[in-house]
C-alpha cells in the first residue's frame, strides 16, 4: 500500500460523487467547490460557477498541510471580491509550516456554512481491520479532547451497517441528528473502501441547514497501488508533492522517462545521504522493502523509493539504473553503501531483460561503486529469473564488486537485514 495524499478539493468532489451512489441516494452531499491556482481564469471560473457571487464563502490554502487556521491563512465569510483581494494577497507567498517551507500555489473556495457544532470522523487501514474515529468534540481541540473520542474496528472483509455505527455513537446527540450521521458514517466508510482510500478525515464535520452531515474540512490519502482497478473510479485526478518539498532533477528526469513509457518507472529521494539505495520491482514490493527498511530501525538510511514493473525494456531499466547509481555514489564521506536489488516473483516481466539494462548501468558505474564502498544485494524470482541471477553472480566476479544473490527460495525481505547489518558494522 502507498498511501498518496491529494487536495481537499478532490476529496471533496469525489466524496460528493460516490456518496449518493452507495447510499442509493440517502446521503447526499453537494461538494460545491471550486479550485483555484496560478493559472486559473478567475471570470471564467465564475461563469462556470455563479454561486461564488451569490453565496458567501470560505477560502483557503489547498497544499497538503493543517493549522491553516492558526496562521491566518484562512478567510471565513467573504463576498467573491473578499475572496479574490484574499488570493492575490496569498498566491505565491512564501510561508513555513513546521520544518517545511514553501509558496502557495493553490487554494480551495466553498460556501461558507454558519455553524455551532463540531464533530470528527478518520476512517484509517490496518491489516486486518480498518478503524474509525469519531467525536463529538472536533475542530482545533481535537487533540485535547481525544478522551471524547468513540473509536471502533471493523474487519476488513466485514460490513458495517447504519444501525451497528448509531448504537455506538453518543447518548448526548439527538435522536434524528444520531440516525443522519451514522448514515453519513456508513456511507463514508463504503466511499473509504470503493475507491481504495488509505485516509479520510474530517475535522471538522457539521450539519447543514437540512440537518445534513456537512464536511468542513477533509483530508484524504489513496492508495496509488490500487490504480489499475480505481484509476478510472479517481478520474483525472494529482497527487501533489508534499508542501515544500522540492523536485530533484532526477526525480523528474524518472518521471519523464515514466511519461513515455509503456512501464512504471517511479523514483523518491527521501535522503540523498542515505546508505541503503532500493532498486524494486513492483509497486507493491517496493512498499514492503521501504517498510521493512524502517520497521528494523533504519528509516534514517533509506535514501530513495520507488520502483520499476510493467516489464520495462532494456534501455528504460538502464537509464532508471543509471540514475539511482549516480545518486548512490556521489557522496565522498567514506561511509559504505548497500544498494537492494528486490522485488516478488513477476508474473511477465522478463528478470534477465531487465537485469540487462541494470547490468549495463552496474558495469559503467564500477570505479564509483567501488570508490562508495557499495555492496549489492540481489532478491528476484519470476520469468528467466535464473539467467538473471547467473548474470548477476557473473558480474560480481567481473566487477570485483561484492554482489550477493538471491532467488525466490529465499524469503523477499531476507535481503534488507543483511544489507543493514553490512551499512552498520563497515
Amino acid at each position: 500500500m502507498a498511501r498518496r495524499k491529494i487536495r481537499e478539493f478532490n476529496s471533496k468532489k469525489l466524496l460528493a460523487k460516490y456518496l449518493e451512489i452507495v447510499s442509493n441516494g440517502k446521503v447526499k452531499y453537494n461538494g460545491k467547490c471550486a479550485q483555484i491556482s496560478p493559472n486559473t481564469d478567475m471570470e471564467a471560473l465564475l461563469k462556470e460557477n455563479s454561486w461564488l457571487a451569490e453565496t458567501s464563502l470560505v477560502v483557503k490554502p489547498d497544499m497538503l498541510f493543517g493549522k491553516r487556521g492558526a496562521n491566518k491563512l484562512v478567510l471565513l465569510d467573504g463576498t467573491w471580491n473578499d475572496a479574490k483581494a484574499f488570493i492575490k494577497e496569498k498566491m505565491g507567498q512564501d510561508i513555513e509550516i513546521g520544518k517545511a517551507k514553501g509558496a502557495i500555489t493553490h487554494f480551495i473556495v466553498e460556501p461558507f456554512v454558519k455553524h455551532t457544532e463540531e464533530h470528527y470522523l478518520s476512517i484509517t487501514p490496518g491489516r486486518n481491520e480498518d478503524t474509525i474515529n469519531f467525536s463529538p468534540a472536533g475542530g482545533v481541540a481535537i487533540e485535547e479532547n481525544w478522551d471524547k473520542v468513540i473509536t471502533f474496528q471493523v474487519p476488513t472483509e466485514a460490513e458495517l451497517s447504519a444501525k451497528e455505527i448509531e448504537e455506538k455513537l453518543p447518548g448526548n446527540i439527538p435522536a434524528e441528528q444520531k440516525i443522519k450521521t451514522a448514515e453519513f458514517i456508513e456511507a463514508v466508510y463504503k466511499v473509504f473502501k470503493e475507491l481504495d482510500f488509505t485516509l479520510l478525515e474530517f475535522n471538522p464535520f457539521t450539519y447543514d441547514a437540512d440537518g445534513n452531515p456537512f464536511p468542513l474540512d477533509a483530508r484524504g490519502e489513496l492508495d496509488d497501488t490500487a490504480a489499475y482497478k480505481s484509476e478510472k473510479k479517481w478520474g483525472d485526478i494529482e497527487f501533489p508533492r508534499p508542501f515544500g518539498r522540492k523536485l530533484y532533477p532526477e526525480e523528474q528526469f524518472i518521471s519523464d522517462l515514466d511519461s513515455k513509457s509503456g512501464a512504471s518507472l517511479k523514483l523518491t529521494i527521501l535522503n540523498p545521504e542515505g546508505r541503503i539505495w532500493t532498486m524494486v520491482a513492483g509497486g507493491g514490493a517496493s512498499v514492503i522493502y521501504a517498510d521493512t527498511i524502517v520497521d528494523l530501525g533504519m528509516e534514517a538510511e533509506l535514501a530513495n523509493y520507488g520502483e520499476y514493473s510493467g516489464n520495462p525494456n532494456t534501455e528504460e531499466t538502464y537509464l532508471y539504473a543509471k540514475t539511482i547509481l549516480d545518486l548512490a555514489t556521489r557522496n565522498e564521506d567514506g561511509k559504505p553503501r548497500a544498494l537492494i536489488i528486490g522485488g516478488g516473483i513477476a508474473n511477465f516481466t522478463d528478470v534477465a531483460k531487465t537485469f540487462k539494462g541494470i547490468i549495463q548501468a552496474l558495469r559503467e558505474y564500477k570505479d564509483k561503486m567501488k570508490k562508495a564502498g557499495v555492496r549489492i544485494y540481489v532478491r528476484r524470482g519470476g520469468p528467466n529469473y535464473q539467467k538473471g541471477l547467473a548474470l548477476m553472480r557473473a558480474l560480481g566476479e567481473e566487477l570485483g564488486i561484492p554482489i550477493e544473490v538471491y532467488g525466490p527460495e529465499t524469503h523477499m525481505t531476507k535481503i534488507v537485514p543483511l544489507a543493514m547489518e553490512y551499512v552498520k558494522g563497515a
